[in-house]
């Protein structure tokens, strides 16, 4: 048999199976190590303190008018997916639809788990049915339209924020927002245009309307008739519920995006049939 340590494709050195096996079992160390510390950042995230919420926020539901008590549904905890879709948009977030596709199934699992889940955006409920049934999904979506809900929790800023700056995203204080036009440098560029005027084009909107809004998650929690806020996280604390980068990550290329975003939704590809979650 031929030799082949010095052989490379596309980059990765060729080995025997038994080289494979000692690298792997040396990443599987590292893998473990990981997991522990996973599994202690849990237990340091279920350790936060609550913060009661005392506003009476309302939303447009599938069912009618709902307090955020009543997003519960019976259960003592609940979890949300802050999806970017602003009144203005004609569609919701490619990105957020691409994590939407990973979570539309396991809905029946969390609240048979005592957690109830809902997507909540700023559109009206309309146009959020409209979406939903575009894409096939099935998970509770409720309109916070109107409210403060988004501002509140940090995944919305006006225009005013946005052009004199102190909004807070990710628990950072921005200034005021630069043309979201300008590129940041080559790798944040798809086909000659920027990320951001990208996806707002797709969603039908423009570039400053597209960022008012943000992605998110929240947790709350529910005691003796009052609502308390438990949880969030933002921007790339979102990368663990991505359920397309968990998959890519473990693939031999990883997410190989040196070109910029790629993904549609999952209805746009060359070749999509009818909607893959229905």
């Amino acid at each position: 048999m031929n030799d082949k340590s010095n052989d490379t494709v596309r980059g990765h050195r060729l080995a025997s199976r038994e080289e494979w096996l000692r690298a792997r079992l040396e990443l599987l160390r590292e893998e473990k190590a990981l997991t522990r510390r996973s599994d202690e950042l849990a237990r340091q995230r279920r350790a936060l303190p609550w913060v009661r919420v005392g506003k009476d926020y309302r939303f447009d539901t599938d069912a009618g008018v709902a307090t955020l008590a009543e997003l519960f549904k019976g259960r003592s905890q609940l979890l949300v997916y802050h999806f970017m879709f602003g009144p203005d948009y004609t569609a919701g977030c490619p990105s957020c639809s691409s994590i939407a596709d990973g979570f539309n199934g396991i809905v029946a699992h969390l609240e048979n788990h005592d957690v109830a889940f809902t997507a909540i955006s700023r559109a009206p409920l309309a146009k959020l049915q409209a979406y939903r049934q575009r894409m096939g999904w099935t998970f509770p979506w409720a309109s916070s339209f109107g409210s403060d809900f988004n501002l509140d929790f940090a995944v919305g800023i006006t225009e005013a924020q946005q052009r004199e700056g102190g909004a807070e995203y990710n628990y950072r204080r921005e200034a005021a927002a630069p043309n979201p036009q300008t590129p940041d440098g080559p790798s944040t560029r798809f086909g000659g245009e920027h990320p951001v005027s990208q996806f707002a084009r797709m969603c039908g909107t423009d570039p400053f309307t597209y960022i008012r809004e943000r992605p998110g998650m929240s947790a709350f929690a529910l005691e003796d008739g009052v609502v308390y806020h438990a949880y969030s996280t933002y921007a790339r604390g979102l990368d663990a519920l991505w359920g397309m980068y968990q998959w890519l990550d473990r693939a031999p290329l990883g997410r190989n995006e040196a070109a910029g975003p790629w993904w549609r939704r999952h209805d746009e590809y060359a070749g999509a049939g009818s909607a893959c979650c229905r």
